[in-house]
C-alpha cells in the first residue's frame, strides 16, 4: 500500500458502532488534496517504546514520560511485557528505552482503532470520547495525517513523544524533520474530551511508503467510566485559578491512561465533565437531566441513534469513578435516589460485561460530609450486589488531593494527583486481577 492512505471503501476486522471491528484495511485514494502542514507545537504527553524491529508493542503500555511540568513519573509503572524498558520514560525527541525483540505482526495492511469509534461513514471513522485513538505500521519516511473536528492529540512516532497535534482539517504531517528509510509506528491519542465535539478520522499519507500490518492489540482491557476527573480536565493547567481550556486538557496523563499503560492493557474511557449518576454540576433545574448513565451506550455521546456494540470489546474490569459532581454543588440526590441509579448503572454493567471486575470509586475532589456520603451510598450498592451474588462488584478509595501536589484548573487534579490516582487503581487491579 503506497502512498496515501484513505478510509475510502475500507474493510473493518475492536467493535465499533456498524456491527464491523475496528482494524481498518487497504483502502487507497490516489492522490492527496494539499501539502501536509506542519503540526502545532505543544505539551508532550508520555511515551512508549518500540522494539527492536522499529514495530511497536501493544499501544499505550510503555513506561509514562515525564510529565509536561518535569514532574518524576509514577513509582513502579514499567511495561512487564517489555523487560528491557527503562523506568521513567522520555522526553520529546527521546525514546522510552529498549525491549526484547518481539515478532513483527503478521495479517493484512490496516490502522487499528483504541477506544469507541464509529465506521458507518465510508468517508471516515468519527469518534469523540477522551483517549480514542489510532495506531499504525508502515514502511518509509515521512507520515502525515487529515483529520477533522479541529481536536487536540498526543502523537507517539516509533514510541517517541513528539509535539501535540492540533488538527488543521487538512493534512497534518507528524514528522516535519523527516524519518529514516525503514519501519516505523504511529500513534495518534485524543486529549480531549467528548464535550469538544466530534472528529473524523480520513487517513495517513505515507508519501513513498507503504501501510504495514498494525502492531498487535494488548490482551488486558480496561474501561474507565467517568467525569471531568477521569477525562483530564484542566490537568496541564498551573493552578486551581484557570478555566477550562483545551490547551489544558491531557487525558493521555490521566490516571487511567497511566495505570493502562503501566500494566499493558488497552484503554477505553466514556467520560464527560460536569455529568453526574443522577445530578450533573450545577444548581439549575435542569441539573439533574442527562447524567453520564443517559450516554454510556453511545458510541458518539451527542447522537443518541449511535449505539456501541459491547459484545466486540470485553474488558476484565471497568473502573467507575462517578458521584463527584452529584454532591458537589446544592442540588444532590437523595440516598435513594442516588443508590437506586447507581445500583441500576452496575445492573448494566453487569449485563453487557458478564465477566468483568466492576470497581466503584469516588475521588478525588470531594472531602469531608460529601466525600463520606458519597463513599457511603456507594458502598451500601456494592455490598447489595454482593449479597445478591455478584462478588465481582468490588469498591476502592482514591484519597482527597493533597494541596501540597497542586491542582489543576479550577481545582481539578494536577499532574502530579493524576500520577497518585494511578498508582492506586495500579495497585487494586493487580491484586484483583493478579496483572
Amino acid at each position: 500500500m503506497h502512498g496515501q492512505w484513505w478510509m475510502t471503501g475500507f474493510l473493518l476486522g475492536v467493535a465499533c458502532s456498524d456491527g464491523a471491528d475496528s482494524q481498518v484495511s487497504a483502502p487507497l485514494n490516489p492522490s492527496s488534496n494539499g501539502q501536509p502542514t506542519t503540526q502545532s507545537p505543544g505539551s508532550p504527553a508520555g511515551s512508549a517504546g518500540p522494539n527492536s524491529a522499529g514495530m511497536m508493542t501493544s499501544p499505550g503500555n510503555a513506561p509514562p514520560a515525564m510529565n509536561a511540568e518535569g514532574s518524576p513519573p509514577v513509582a513502579g509503572i514499567q511495561n512487564p511485557a517489555a523487560p528491557g524498558t527503562a523506568p521513567g520514560g522520555a522526553e520529546p525527541g527521546e525514546t522510552a528505552g529498549e525491549t526484547e525483540p518481539t515478532t513483527a505482526p503478521v495479517g493484512p495492511a490496516a490502522a487499528r482503532f483504541i477506544g469507541r469509534v464509529d465506521t458507518s461513514d465510508g468517508n471516515g471513522a468519527r469518534f469523540a470520547w477522551s483517549g480514542t485513538g489510532v495506531v499504525a505500521s508502515f514502511a518509509g519516511s515521512s507520515v502525515a495525517v487529515r483529520l477533522t473536528g479541529g481536536q487536540q492529540y498526543t502523537v507517539l512516532i516509533d514510541g517517541v513523544l513528539q509535539p501535540k497535534l492540533v488538527s488543521t482539517g487538512g493534512l497534518d504531517n507528524l514528522a516535519p524533520s523527516g524519518l529514516s528509510e525503514g519501519t516505523h509506528s504511529v500513534e495518534l491519542y485524543r486529549r480531549t474530551e467528548a464535550n469538544q465535539g466530534e472528529a473524523q478520522f480520513l487517513g495517513f499519507d505515507f508519501g513513498a511508503g507503504e501501510l504495514l500490518p498494525p502492531p498487535a492489540a494488548a490482551e488486558r482491557r480496561i474501561e474507565l467510566v467517568g467525569d471531568s476527573i477521569s477525562a483530564g480536565y484542566g490537568d496541564e493547567g498551573p493552578n486551581m485559578s484557570c478555566p477550562f481550556t483545551p490547551d489544558t486538557e491531557n487525558h493521555y496523563l490521566t490516571y487511567g491512561a497511566l495505570a493502562a499503560r503501566a500494566l499493558g492493557a488497552e484503554l477505553s474511557t466514556v467520560a464527560w465533565s460536569g455529568k453526574g449518576v443522577v445530578c450533573n454540576y450545577g444548581d439549575e433545574a435542569t441539573s439533574c437531566s442527562d447524567p453520564l448513565p443517559s450516554y454510556y451506550d453511545r458510541t458518539l455521546p451527542a447522537r443518541a441513534d449511535s449505539q456501541w456494540r459491547f459484545s466486540d470489546w470485553q474488558p476484565q474490569a471497568v473502573v467507575i469513578n462517578l458521584g463527584t459532581n452529584d454532591f458537589s454543588t446544592m442540588t444532590d440526590p437523595t440516598q435513594q435516589q442516588f443508590e437506586q441509579a447507581y445500583g441500576t448503572l452496575l445492573e448494566h454493567l453487569r449485563s453487557v460485561y458478564p465477566d468483568a471486575l466492576l470497581l466503584a470509586t469516588v475521588g478525588p475532589l470531594l472531602t469531608g460530609t460529601d466525600l463520606a456520603t458519597t463513599r457511603l451510598y456507594i458502598n451500601d450498592v456494592v455490598q447489595a450486589r454482593n449479597q445478591a451474588g455478584d462478588a465481582r462488584v468490588k469498591s476502592f478509595e482514591l484519597a482527597p488531593t493533597n494541596a501540597a501536589d497542586g491542582y489543576g484548573c479550577d481545582w481539578h487534579p494536577s499532574l502530579r494527583t493524576h500520577q497518585v490516582m494511578a498508582e492506586t487503581l495500579i495497585a487494586t487491579l493487580r491484586t484483583e486481577l493478579g496483572w
